[in-house]
Parts: structure tokens; sequence; C-alpha cells
């Protein structure tokens, strides 16, 4: 054991020469690590079954140099690792905010990885879509993420001003939103804080392109456990118009189509679509409001059953009103 541990010292110690980018000679790593000129081979070759990419140059003593982009120690990664990773950093690279680092960071771990591990990440190429335009949103600062995450992670309140635009956002005289940061998500393209808003006494959700955070933080809070306890469900929920308790629509109908429902299912995005025939379907669907259900029923254009509820009948009352106004003026 003391015999394993020396000589891992010894590797280390080579490797920490080599990395100083210059030509080491076999004799000059040989005085600097006080071993043979042999045992400097020997140390040498398993650096090179570690994978390093050390190359061998000729002189009079010989020498060695390592090559660039590799300063990291050996990543060991199995192939279902490696095809992760690659996606991951691939699809990241489409991200605003990360999206440069990410595309480095792949290059950089690249270099590092063993040559047949390399292969198969060269082999993988993936086309990751950035999300369509969303009007100009500015992207977010890493230096905000990461002073967010301390924020939550250091469980510290958190003042910060917010508005629609930049110009709202540092406006001076508005008031600082006063906060108990919790959770920091990325939801469809945006990046989110969740936090429990002192002044207005519950949750919010605050788009983090929109914060600039005051100085200092506030004292230490004690964490708040979420409505339902669950983040993915609370930030649906909240989306959809509830409390965040459940991740359901406040509003839910179902309705019969006289369209097929192969025609149906591609547009009714989460609802329910169940072929009654040739030319019928069932749809159960879900909005945040009654009227606004209605309204996304009737982009099907077509004749519409009302299975219930009576909310729903009532709705599609106030709707065909307000076109019958609509169409007279």
């Amino acid at each position: 054991m003391a015999s394993m541990q020396k000589t891992s010292s010894r590797l280390l110690a080579l490797l920490s020469l080599l990395q100083t980018s210059r030509d080491w000679s076999g004799d000059d790593l040989a005085e600097r690590l006080d071993v043979t000129p042999r045992t400097v081979r020997r140390d040498i070759d398993r650096l090179r079954e570690l994978g390093y990419p050390i190359r061998a140059f000729k002189g009079p003593a010989g020498g060695y140099r390592l090559d660039a982009g590799s300063q990291l120690p050996p990543l060991l990664f199995d192939d279902g690792q490696a095809v992760a990773l690659a996606l991951a950093l691939q699809s990241a690279a489409t991200d605003t905010t990360i999206g440069e680092d990410a595309a480095r960071a792949l290059s950089t771990i690249r270099q590092v990885l063993p040559s047949r591990l390399r292969r198969r990440i060269d082999l993988l190429q993936v086309t990751a879509l950035r999300p369509p335009d969303t009007g100009g949103t500015p992207p977010v600062g890493t230096q905000l993420l990461v002073e967010l995450s301390r924020v939550i992670h250091a469980r510290e309140e958190l003042r910060f001003a917010y508005g629609s635009d930049a110009a709202d956002a540092v406006d001076p005289a508005g008031q600082p939103r006063r906060t108990q940061p919790h959770h920091l998500v990325t939801w469809r393209g945006h990046w989110y804080l969740v936090a429990w808003d002192l002044d207005r006494g519950d949750w919010r959700t605050f788009r983090v392109d929109r914060i600039r955070p005051r100085t200092p933080t506030g004292p230490r809070f004690t964490p708040r456990d979420l409505p339902g306890r669950d983040l993915g469900a609370f930030l649906a929920g909240r989306f959809r118009g509830t409390d965040g308790s459940t991740a359901d629509w406040p509003c839910r109908g179902e309705v019969v189509l006289d369209l097929p429902a192969q025609a149906v299912a591609p547009f009714a995005q989460d609802g329910i679509v169940e072929d009654l025939g040739p030319d019928r379907s069932r749809l159960t669907l879900g909005s945040w409001s009654w009227t606004g259900l209605a309204a996304a029923i009737g982009r099907f254009d077509t004749d519409i059953h009302v299975i219930g509820p009576p909310e729903l009948t009532n709705a599609f009352a106030q709707l065909a009103a307000r076109y019958a106004n609509a169409a007279g003026t």
C-alpha cells in the first residue's frame, strides 16, 4: 500500500511538472523527482495509459511535452455517461446565458477524454434549436444567477427592483421587493426565482431578467414549504392560474367535436382526445378561465356539443353574445 501511494504521489508530481507548458528532458525530470531516468520513462507510460497525450521528442537526453488541452485530470466516463455529457452540453449551447460556456466546456472535456470516448462523442452531433424569439428578452448574466444561487443557499432575504423592462427595474424611485428566495429554475426558455414575498404574504414567481438586486442582503430566514411541496407542480399550477398546490387547470370541460380524432389531437396540447368514429371525437381540455376554455375550443372551427360542466355552456353563451355584438358594429 505504501508503495502504491508513493507511485501515485510521484505521478501527480510528474504531471504537475509537465503542465508547466515547457519541454522537459528525461534527466531534468529524474533530478526534480529524485528518481532514475528509467523510472521517469515508466511513469510517462503510466500517464499515457491514463489518457494524457504526452509527446516524446529527440535530443541529447530525450525529452517530453504534454500537449495542450490537458489541464484537467483524466476524466473516466463509461459510454452512457459520455453520450449524456455530450448531449447535455450541446443542448445547453443554445442557451443565451450559458451557451458560450457550454460550448467551451464540451471542447475542453473532449480533449482530456480517452481517444475511444472522444471518437464516440465526435460521432454524436445533434441540432439543438433555440426557442423562438421572445420579443427581445435580454439574456440573464451568469453573475446574477450565481448571486441568486448564493442567497438561496445562504437563506438570506433578498431585496430587488423589479420591472417589465430594464428601465423600470432600475428606477430608483420604485420600492424594492422584499423576498425570501427559495428556488432558481429554468422554464420554457426563461429563468425564474420562486420566492416568498414578505410584503404580499404569498409565494411569487419572478422573471430573473427583470430582477436588479439591491445590496446588502437581509437577515437569514427559515425556509417554507411550497404548496403541495412539489416545485414542478407549483410552477405549472401558477402558470395555469391556481395557487400552485396542484398542476391541474382551474377550469376543465368536455365537448364533442364534429372532427376526427386525428385532426384534433395535434392541436389539443395537454388535452385528452377520444375517437368516437370517422367524423367525431371527444375532447377534454383545461384553461385558466371558462371563457378562455371556450375560446380555445372554438379554434377548431367545427360544430361543438358541450358535455359539461354548465360553466362551459355559459361561457360559450357569453362569447356568442360578444361575437354577435362585434359582428354588428
